[in-house]
């Protein structure tokens, strides 16, 4: 189950691979799935917060996005033995690829089955 909704929440990325430092290491497919489920979170709380439209039609980010954010963050630094600096590169990176890409509605939908229940 997890694996199939890694994959899910990837597919939409246009980009096979993510933009990083060039001294962080490569991250695997769990890693990646876990910083672009946080930046699509970060992307609907931010368009919540100024009420967007497209924003809320999901449910509402705040605790459970924000709790999701910082453990998923917390689990690659350590991982991935990343800095806060790549880890912020990592994240922006993702964010930009969705915002870019247009693929919110599709990333969204694997990554809300990823969050704790209310």
């Amino acid at each position: 189950m997890i694996r199939t909704l890694l994959a899910m929440a990837l597919a939409a990325s246009p980009v096979a691979t993510l933009a990083q430092d060039a001294a962080a290491p490569p991250l695997n497919l769990e890693q990646r799935m876990l910083l672009r489920c946080s930046a699509a979170f970060a992307l609907v709380a931010g368009g919540q917060e100024r009420g967007e439209a497209q924003a809320l039609r999901w449910p509402a980010m705040g605790e459970r996005g924000r709790e999701f954010f910082v453990r998923a963050a917390a689990q690659v630094m350590d991982q991935a033995h990343l800095d806060r600096d790549q880890l912020a590169a990592a994240l922006q990176a993702e964010a930009d690829d969705i915002t870019a890409s247009g693929t919110l509605d599709q990333v969204m939908p694997p990554c809300l089955a990823l969050l704790p229940e209310e």
